[in-house]
């Protein structure tokens, strides 16, 4: 994605952040990353992220997703001495499906993404609703037809040697 293109989704995403009252410095929002995965696809696969803490402890983020955006398929693994990431997503706006390890869901409400994708036992979270994933837990996510904002809490994040499942997918 070319300046021109990550500044509009930027400005996106500081629209829906305000819209949600959730307020941000302005050295935050210059920091917010727009994630494509290497896709160059960012309205379907893709994810905002502004990272307000990342310590050898604990992290702090909001995740943007704009209307049926698909955060695709990975999992936190251990590295060296270092337990994966454990994380916990509450949904402040919005509707998000999320998938993780578990019974599989037969008729899943998400757009099934056009990356590859093994888990889906189907959880919905609301407004409001949060749910924990554990490390090591292969999971994806997809934003309602409103779009979505997560506040996520979590150990420290280490996204860098996030393994997707899909193999042509970068972070």
């Amino acid at each position: 994605m070319n300046n021109d293109t990550i500044e509009i989704y930027r400005k996106k995403t500081i629209k829906m952040l305000e819209d949600a009252h959730i307020a941000l410095t302005s050295q935050e929002k210059n920091k917010i990353e727009i994630v494509d995965f290497g896709l160059n696809n960012l309205l379907e696969i893709g994810l905002q992220i502004i990272t307000y803490i990342n310590t050898e402890r604990v992290c702090a983020k909001e995740l943007v997703l704009f209307p049926h955006q698909t955060c695709p398929e990975h999992l936190h693994p251990t590295i060296g001495t270092q337990i994966g990431k454990e994380e916990t997503f509450r949904c402040r706006k919005g509707l998000v499906y999320l998938y993780v390890e578990g019974p599989k869901t037969e008729l899943i409400k998400a757009k099934k993404p056009k990356t590859t994708t093994t888990v889906f036992n189907e959880i919905i979270l609301l407004e409001g609703m949060q749910y924990t994933i554990y490390p090591q837990t292969k999971h994806w996510f997809q934003a309602g037809p409103h779009g979505a904002i997560v506040s996520e809490f979590s150990t420290k994040s280490t996204d860098q040697y996030d393994i997707f499942t899909d193999k042509n997918l970068i972070r």
